[in-house]
């Protein structure tokens, strides 16, 4: 039964209604009154309602939406999986919550020795040299790498203009590749998926800046001429850039420096289990070979000769900030706890039961549709719902609705865009067994509702408290509540 629509908190105030009663002598140290330069005069609308309306609005609110602590959320290449509560706790301690970011250097030693350590151990993981924490997101990451790879070239004399992008790559990669003034140039996948190295070969020439390369793709598989791929890029004098949104299948296994990668980011708010969707926050750290560490965002962190820890903006060959402060600070508390939690051996557990999950969830779905390659997957794994279609005019979107109907979250649809309707499943590493055999129970069950009752799945969900939206007009006529 579907459930109404919940009334805004300004519905709910009625005049007069008050949810806390502040007791005069509860602050002596507080003015009881604003100073008048401090005084606004605005007629402000504010809702008036007691405590326990709040409370019960804002449950209700957060019933009403589907979310990771509800359960399984399999997005592919989202890595939407469980956030420690202790990281949540430690983001929340007051040295680390209360600092401001123009503070003196000398009152925020703590936190510049934690963003100094997470660098350390983020180049560590990923066999690179030198680190910047400040890219704001994935995206921004990749953009940051782009840039520092033409600075690079231009101080080589050779600016050059294009990037090669795989087919099989994420779907950033191509804006971040205009944004960063290039040319993007597609290189197609072989018939299993992978890059194929023949046409990379045939593209390369001296105007060839980078590859951009994501591994595993976004087929969920292991780029296994991986070494070659590298090779041949670097011969032509290009650098090859890896996008690191996948980085939680190769934790402890393969680490992209020790394979040639030039440069990378890191989605810590995917691999390293920090809180991402909504708009944010999220980070993006870039991690770069030598030869790139010039060019790195400024400031970096350095030691001076009396130990202290500071901001230096001496880089004369940087390509300058690329966020407005330092990063998204309490994000790298986060991550930085959430790796030094787990150790060495922890991440490499990650990995392996990422991995695990992902082809056992697989196995027990593969018959229901149509792989999209036949080479086995790494964290990640892409089916296609064309057969579906063909057969009883079910699409992979009506499949994702019917899905919420049941109490689960549907996996990413329609990408890659090379796969026709496509379904692309990431369960994570922090899935039980049992959530996976019931969200393939379900998968089984509405395949078998597409073909007894198609209609049924068209016009899903049914139980939600939003039926279903015109999504393409929603995208552009965005309308909070009416």
């Amino acid at each position: 039964m579907t459930r109404p629509f919940e009334p805004t908190i300004f519905e709910l105030s009625r005049p007069g209604r008050r949810g806390l009663e502040m007791d005069d002598g509860a602050f002596p140290d507080v003015p009881k009154e604003i100073p008048t330069a401090l005084q606004r005069h605005l007629d402000l609308e504010l809702p008036e309602v007691s405590e326990p309306e709040v409370i019960r609005h804002f449950v209700r609110l957060s019933r009403a939406n589907y979310h990771l602590d509800l359960g399984i959320y399999p997005l592919g290449s989202c890595t939407m999986k469980h956030n420690p509560r202790v990281n949540e706790h430690l983001a929340r301690l007051p040295g680390f919550l209360a600092i401001h970011p123009l503070q003196p250097e000398e009152t925020v030693q703590g936190a510049l020795k934690l963003m100094k350590a997470l660098e350390e151990a983020l180049t560590a993981i990923t066999g690179m040299d030198a680190a910047t924490l400040q890219p704001a997101a994935g995206a921004q990451g990749e953009l940051t790498a782009l840039l520092m790879i033409r600075a690079y070239h231009t101080a080589q004399g050779n600016p050059r203009k294009i990037v090669l992008v795989p087919d099989s790559a994420h779907g950033t990669n191509p804006a971040s590749t205009t944004l960063a003034g290039y040319e993007s140039v597609s290189i197609p996948s072989t018939p299993e998926g992978l890059v194929d190295l023949a046409a990379l070969k045939e593209r390369l020439s001296e105007d060839v800046a980078a590859l951009m390369i994501t591994n595993p793709n976004t087929l969920g598989l292991f780029e296994v001429q991986i070494r070659e791929i590298v090779e041949a890029v670097h011969q032509a004098g290009g650098l090859v850039y890896m996008d690191g949104a996948n980085l939680n299948a190769l934790l402890g296994y393969v680490r992209p420096g020790d394979v040639g990668v030039d440069a990378m980011h890191i989605n810590l708010h995917k691999t390293f289990s920090t809180p991402h969707g909504g708009g944010g926050p999220g980070a993006g750290p870039v991690v770069v070979k030598a030869h790139l560490e010039p060019f790195l965002p400024v400031p970096r962190i350095v030691e001076d000769e009396d130990g202290i820890l500071r901001f230096s903006f001496d880089a004369p060959q940087s390509i300058g900030k690329v966020l407005g402060f330092w990063g998204h600070f309490l994000v790298m508390v986060r991550a930085y706890a959430y790796v030094r939690r787990l150790g060495p051996e922890g991440l490499r557990e990650v990995a392996e039961n990422a991995v695990l999950n992902a082809n056992y969830l697989f196995h027990l779905v593969k018959n229901l549709f149509e792989p999209a390659s036949p080479l086995p997957p790494m964290h990640e794994f892409v089916v296609s719902l064309a057969r579906l279609k063909k057969e009883t005019g079910v699409r992979a979107i009506d499949v994702a609705k019917r899905l919420l109907d049941y109490g689960v979250y549907a996996p990413t649809v329609y990408f890659p865009l090379i796969v026709p309707e496509a379904f692309m499943v990431e369960p994570t590493e922090t899935e039980t067994r049992e959530t996976l055999e019931r969200y393939a129970d379900v998968l089984k069950k509405v395949v078998q509702e597409a073909r007894e009752q198609p209609e049924l799945l068209k016009e899903a969900p049914h139980t939600t408290p939003v039926r279903r939206l015109n999504e393409a007009k929603a995208s552009r006529e965005l309308v909070v509540r009416e």
